[in-house]
């Protein structure tokens, strides 16, 4: 009897910063990845999404397309970086200005700059 109860599952993609989708599934039990992946609609919705070599992952660690789902898993598709996050660090800081961020943000009165 046990068999018969569906699952809860979650598919989360994000296609752009900011814009995240989300599908909510009941399904099997023994239901994989790749299953609830089609079951979602989603790769119908975006075709960018290459069913054989997206990267995914169940709550942030990477996971298989045959892995097996257990009750409340939150299947994610991870879409490639578009920038180096180093790149865009020094990006920012260099925007920001080196005065404004880190240590530098709180100044003893009459002290040096940069202490």
């Amino acid at each position: 009897m046990e068999s018969d109860v569906n699952i809860q599952v979650t598919v989360v993609y994000s296609p752009s910063p900011r814009d995240v989708r989300e599908v909510n599934l009941s399904l099997a039990p023994s239901c994989t990845v790749l299953q609830a992946l089609q079951e979602s609609g989603l790769l119908q919705l975006f075709p960018l999404i290459d069913q054989q070599t997206t990267v995914v992952g169940v709550w942030g660690r990477k996971a298989s397309l045959s892995q097996l789902l257990r009750e409340n898993d939150r299947v994610e598709i991870y879409r490639p970086l578009t920038v180096d996050p180093k790149v865009a660090r020094r990006e920012r800081f260099a925007k920001q200005g080196a005065r404004t961020t880190g240590l530098f943000i709180n100044k003893r009165a009459g002290a040096k700059a940069g202490y």
